[in-house]
């Protein structure tokens, strides 16, 4: 029987960022993982460190967008190297974010940031300057400072920094023994492929940490405790890919009125061609649409958005993704993070990718702080010392775009309304 400090269920951006935060501030910490690192939410991000200024297109700044409103000045002191955890090697799509709408955005877009107290403040970008898919925009466009990463490369940096305290599991042969519901004495694990005698693990942990996005809820279930304190919101995504010199790099937000109608982020596969990733209220019409719909209702709104692309010869396919979330009333998507104490397990939802740090943060202050339920750990050796060189090590999760096998020709669509 071994030990554990924290032992730390789901290996996406929070998981792995947390357990950087632990090991960094002298906490035993392990990571366990059923399959791969940031499969479900990470790996399917479009990868924007928001500011917040997203969520305050109407004028008023919401609690959403104060509480992300510091998050790029953190990761871009990460990615340059002068925070901890250093990500100065994790690759960037784009150090900045666009934003354009019609003319009704106006002269409201160059202070709407200053004015609400939020950290990005959107600048008009010269025409000079612009993008050649935005040269003709008759609008404003504007540019903000939200750095845009390669989700797969976060995770493969912060995964290397701790590879001996990652260990992949088989979740068939997962056991919790609890005094109470959420109140953890023991967890047996399993290795993912070997079923011989000897191929488990008895850990005592002082702490259990859930960080599995979509997973807590089968993990919550398993310690005993109610599902529903989680929710789930749906996405259907589109992609495109072409050769770079038709579909050229772009990041940024078209917004309509108070809504963010397009979101596009872009990088580069394997064979060297441009992914383009669709997100915003494109994503949320889609759920109820199948493929060739969704692509078909994809090329509309690209005709209207970004007229300048040409579609000919470009190819489209979409993924769907569950936004796993703590529950909230209506099931609108919460404002912030989520950590829920319960006996010795925190059940944490970041609820967007660039607030990794904030609940990463949130429960180390919980589990330095007088009277937190902590179980005794006794003498036991650590985890990290129980002979696991030969432990399999969770991969880094496929992109969606490597993943689907049926892209359809894009099809040029006739605007069905002036540009906006």
């Amino acid at each position: 029987m071994w030990r554990t400090d924290v032992a730390i269920f789901g290996g996406g951006v929070a998981g792995l960022w947390l357990l950087d935060e632990l090991v960094r501030g002298g906490q035993d910490a392990v990571l366990f993982e059923a399959g791969r690192l940031g499969s479900g939410q990470t790996i399917t991000a479009q990868g924007i460190i928001h500011g917040g200024l997203k969520y305050s297109l109407a004028g008023q700044a919401d609690e959403s967008a104060l509480r992300v409103s510091r998050m790029p000045r953190l990761w871009s002191r990460c990615l340059a190297g002068l925070a901890q955890p250093d990500l100065s090697t994790v690759t960037r799509r784009s150090a900045h974010c666009l934003l354009w709408h019609g003319r009704s955005l106006g002269s409201r877009l160059g202070f709407l940031g200053a004015r609400l107290g939020l950290e990005v403040t959107p600048r008009r970008l010269p025409e000079a300057e612009r993008p050649e898919l935005l040269v003709d925009h008759p609008g404003p466009v504007a540019v903000m400072d939200e750095p845009v990463i390669e989700p797969a490369s976060l995770l493969s940096h912060l995964a290397d920094r701790h590879q001996q305290r990652i260990l992949q599991i088989d979740v068939n042969r997962l056991t919790f023994q609890c005094d109470a519901p959420g109140r953890v004495r023991r967890i047996q694990v399993g290795h993912p492929f070997d079923k011989l005698p000897g191929s488990t693990r008895d850990v005592v942990p002082g702490s259990v940490v859930l960080t599995a996005g979509a997973g807590n809820a089968a993990l919550r279930q398993a310690l005993g405790l109610s599902t529903e304190a989680m929710q789930r919101r749906p996405l259907h995504m589109v992609m495109l890919r072409g050769a770079s010199d038709r579909l050229p790099p772009l990041c940024g937000h078209q917004v309509d009125g108070a809504r963010t109608r397009l979101t596009i982020t872009s990088t580069v596969d394997a064979a060297g061609r441009t992914i383009w990733q669709l997100g915003g209220q494109l994503a949320e019409d889609g759920v109820g649409m199948d493929r060739p719909s969704l692509v078909a209702h994809a090329a509309v709104e690209l005709a209207e958005v970004v007229p300048a692309l040409d579609l000919e010869g470009l190819e489209a396919s979409t993924y769907r993704v569950d936004r796993a979330e703590a529950t909230t009333t209506g099931g609108r998507r919460p404002a912030g993070i989520r950590v829920l104490a319960e006996g010795n397990t925190f059940s944490c939802w970041p609820t967007k990718m660039a607030l990794a740090p904030v609940l990463a943060d949130d429960v180390m202050r919980r589990l330095t702080s007088p009277g937190v339920q902590v179980a005794s750990t006794g003498d036991l050796e650590p985890l990290t010392q129980a002979g696991l060189t030969e432990w399999p090590r969770p991969r880094v999760a496929v992109p969606p775009w490597d993943v689907v096998t049926e892209w359809l020709p894009m099809r040029p669509a006739r605007p069905s309304r002036q540009a906006a």
